[in-house]
């Protein structure tokens, strides 16, 4: 994974990582069912990332476009999923999770790491 695409999708991988350990510990205070369900939603949301970006960035040849969106629709198939196996999963075998914690959790952690990745480790050049 040495492209720029593979890269920023590491970075996001990470901040993901991060931000689901930040949200369940921030939770805590409105009770373990709460910061459970944070936790799970976070989860979640970062293994079916996980999945997608191997999948996609797995030999990547960016000369090959036609596979490399075929692979990209696969694995977004596979991610929305899987996102929805864990959810039931979830629901099924834990009792009490909260829902909207959960949702709050998935979609915070989807989208705020995305925002952020882009502008890390990125050069700042000086204005002329």
């Amino acid at each position: 994974m040495r492209q720029p695409d593979a890269l920023l999708a590491k970075r996001i991988l990470v901040l993901q990582l991060a931000l689901s350990f930040i949200l369940s510990a921030a939770a805590l205070p409105f009770g373990l069912t709460v910061a459970l369900s944070v936790l799970i939603g976070g989860a979640v949301c970062l293994l079916a990332s996980f999945i997608f970006a191997s999948w996609v960035f797995r030999q990547y040849h960016a000369r090959d476009p036609e596979s490399l969106l075929m692979r990209f629709y696969g694995a977004e198939i596979v991610k929305l999923s899987l996102v929805l196996g864990l959810f039931v999963l979830a629901f099924a075998t834990i009792e009490g999770l909260n829902l909207p914690a959960l949702l709050a959790a998935y979609f915070g952690v989807q989208v705020w790491p995305a925002f952020f990745a882009s502008g890390w480790g990125a050069r700042t050049t000086p204005e002329r």
